[in-house]
Order: structure tokens, then C-alpha cells, then sequence
């Protein structure tokens, strides 16, 4: 596979600083609480070095966004920001109209903070806001309340060119007649773009130890798929409607850097807990760093990056990516390029089983995309396709 072929998707740099000022009881992110502060001029020269270890595999590339992740990216002084997103232009080119976003937490919003985030770049925020009710929000651990976030997307809005906030549904004891409610204030609040995710219960967390233990009742699965439908409809009904799964945006508004990644593009991962997926000459390579901070902190001081897989990627693992990315999106997949990354065709047969079981549907000329009934059971819909 040649290196254009895996690049026809854009080309972006993720960030990840791994600080929280709590860990939240569902989050299974790289995410830690540190009770001293942050030296965050040292960690900032560890991304500076990372970025050139990847720059070196990556040159001629143009970078069409930058999204610093987290943990919470706001707890970072506008001057870190504008280091690390300096340390990026001066290793690759920019596009003029490259993306720069960045997450923050109502509780760290400060208008002060972020004129210097803007002031830095940043165009575009993503805010954690997770609930407009100040019951489940406690429920979720988070530090701030339905008033903050509010202030917080106002602040926000007046701030940038660009803003989306992030909303869990389906949470322990919510009514479909209450979400809905919410989701209309919502989206009353939102610019242009909406992150909205079912709650999940995932190992390891506090959440999952509560639920093991029958102390946290979540929705059985048809109500949770009765919230699913809800969402889409109401936000299509809005103009916001979904482009993945989870995301919903009004035409032209998409995050064009998680696009990267659904699209099955090439993308840098740096920092402690990162992900990555480069080209370097003809293999495609899947990268992830130390997930430990101050571990990797060291390691990167001690040999110029933190990685801990650096593996070039076979036809069959590309082919099975670039299916379980691109079936999330509304857009589809274009058939020839799963056959570009995997060498082999889908089978016919199964395509049409698929077709006939309502889980995929045609949506042109050699493209295709799960359909709201085949989202549910994906992993299943990617299995029978790579079969």
C-alpha cells in the first residue's frame, strides 16, 4: 500500500496531556491526578521532542489539525499551549485552514485562559459538559455544575470561531422525556456540533466495581436503544445530524480531526498513553506510547520518544481497521479502498446476506454504510465483511 493511498484522508497531530484535577467513575481514559503541580515546562520539552522523533518519519506531510486531548487539556497555561502548538508548525506545514482544538472542563474555564488559548491558535474547544442536570453530574463525579457549564459554553462561544460539548446519555435512572428536554436545551446552547455518548460501563472503572455489585442500574438494552433513536432523531430534526455515531454536526461543522481517524487517515499520537497510525514508506505503522506520565516523561528525556509499540500493520489488520473506522460514519466506506488497504475483495455473498439483514445499505457506486440497525452489532457487520 502505498503511502498516498493511507494519506487520501488528511493528516493530523493529537496531543494527549493525561492530567485531571479528579478522575471521573466511568473514565477508563490515560488520565491522572496529580496533588503537586504539573512541571509543565518539562513536560512541554518532552512533546517538543517527541513531535521531532515523529517529524522524522512524517516529512512533506501537511497537518490539517491539531487536537490537544486529554485528561483536560485546560489545566495547561496558555503558554504551554503555545509552545506545543509552535513545536508543531515548526516541524511540518500547516494548512491555512488547519484545525486546532483543544478540550477543556467547565470546571477550568476561566475568559482569561482562554483569550490565551486563542491567542495561541486554538480555534476550535470541545467542553466536557456531560450533563445539564446537577443530580447527574454529581452521579458522574464531575466537579462542576449545571450553571458552570452553561457560563462555560457561553464563554466559550463569545471565545472562539468554533465550539462542541460533550453529553452522556442513557444514565442510571434518567427518563427518555427527560433526556429529550435536555438534549433541546442542548442543543439552544450549542454552536454547530454535538458529541453524545450512551454511558458505558467499562472495565476497571469505579462505575464497573458498582454495577458488578448491583449497586448502579443501567437501562436493559431496548430502553438504551430507545435513547439511541431519540437522539437521532431529535438533532436531525435540529439540523445536527449524525455523521458518526456519536457526533452530530450541522453540514460543513464536522470535527475534521476525528474525520482523520474515521476516515482511516495518517495521524501522530504524542504523549504519555498516545495512539498513533503512520506511514512510513510502503507499511503503515501502529504506534502507542507509555502510558504512565512520569514514566514516560523519563523515557522520552532518555531516548527522544516514549513509544512502546512501533508495528508495521499486515493487509488484514489495515483492511479490518479501516472497516470498523469508516462504518461509523454516515458517509460510508468506499469498498475500493478497503480492497486498496486489505489486497482482497469483500465476498459478494456476505454483502448481499448484509444488505437483505437491513445492517448495512448501499449509498452509491461501490459505497457503503451500516445502517442504525447494524451499528448495534458492528464488530459482527466488520467480522462478516473482512470474513
Amino acid at each position: 500500500m502505498t503511502a498516498h493511498k493511507a494519506n487520501e484522508a488528511g493528516f493530523g497531530i493529537y496531543i494527549h496531556w493525561p492530567f485531571c484535577a479528579a478522575k471521573c467513575p466511568y473514565c477508563d481514559f490515560n488520565s491522572h491526578v496529580r496533588h503537586q503541580p504539573v512541571d509543565q515546562a518539562r513536560f512541554a520539552a518532552a512533546f517538543e521532542r517527541e513531535l521531532s522523533h515523529f517529524a522524522e518519519l512524517t516529512k512533506g506531510k501537511r497537518v490539517e489539525s491539531i487536537f490537544l486531548g486529554g485528561g483536560t487539556p485546560s489545566l495547561m497555561e496558555p503558554a504551554t499551549v503555545e509552545r506545543l502548538l509552535k513545536a508543531v508548525a515548526d516541524r511540518w506545514t500547516l494548512e491555512d485552514a488547519v484545525e486546532i482544538t483543544l478540550e477543556a472542563n467547565p470546571s477550568s474555564v476561566e475568559a482569561e485562559r482562554f483569550r490565551g488559548y486563542r491567542a495561541a491558535g486554538v480555534n476550535r474547544v470541545s467542553l466536557g459538559v456531560q450533563s445539564l442536570q446537577d443530580r447527574d453530574l454529581k452521579l458522574l463525579g464531575r466537579l462542576h455544575d449545571a450553571d458552570t457549564a452553561r457560563a462555560a459554553v457561553e464563554t466559550a462561544r463569545a471565545t472562539f470561531p468554533r465550539l462542541s460539548f460533550d453529553l452522556i446519555y442513557a444514565r442510571p435512572g434518567q427518563a427518555l422525556t427527560a433526556w429529550e428536554a435536555e438534549l433541546q436545551e442542548a442543543i439552544s446552547l450549542a454552536a454547530d456540533h454535538l458529541s453524545l455518548y450512551q454511558l458505558t460501563i467499562e472495565h476497571g472503572t469505579p462505575f464497573y466495581a458498582l454495577h458488578q455489585a448491583g449497586k448502579l442500574d443501567m437501562p436493559e438494552p431496548d430502553l438504551a436503544a430507545e435513547f439511541f433513536e431519540l437522539t437521532q432523531e431529535v438533532t436531525a430534526d435540529a439540523g445536527l445530524p449524525a455523521y458518526e455515531v456519536s457526533n452530530h454536526a450541522r453540514p460543513g461543522a464536522e470535527c475534521r480531526h476525528n474525520l482523520v481517524y474515521w476516515r482511516y487517515g495518517d495521524y501522530v499520537g504524542v504523549g504519555p498513553g498516545a495512539h498513533g497510525r503512520v506511514t512510513a514508506g510502503a507499511t503503515r505503522l501502529a504506534t502507542s506510547t507509555e502510558r504512565h506520565p512520569e514514566t514516560w516523561l523519563e523515557n522520552v528525556e532518555r531516548a527522544g520518544h516514549g513509544l512502546i509499540e512501533n508495528a508495521g500493520l499486515n493487509e488484514e489488520e489495515q483492511g479490518d481497521e479501516f472497516l470498523l473506522m469508516g462504518l461509523r460514519l454516515k458517509e460510508g466506506i468506499d469498498l475500493g479502498r478497503y480492497e486498496t488497504f486489505s489486497h482482497r475483495s469483500v465476498d459478494p455473498r456476505r454483502l448481499k446476506a448484509l444488505l437483505e439483514h437491513g445492517m448495512v445499505e448501499e449509498i452509491g457506486e461501490n459505497r457503503v454504510r451500516a445502517t442504525r440497525e447494524g451499528f448495534f452489532v458492528l464488530d459482527a457487520v466488520v467480522a462478516d465483511l473482512a470474513a
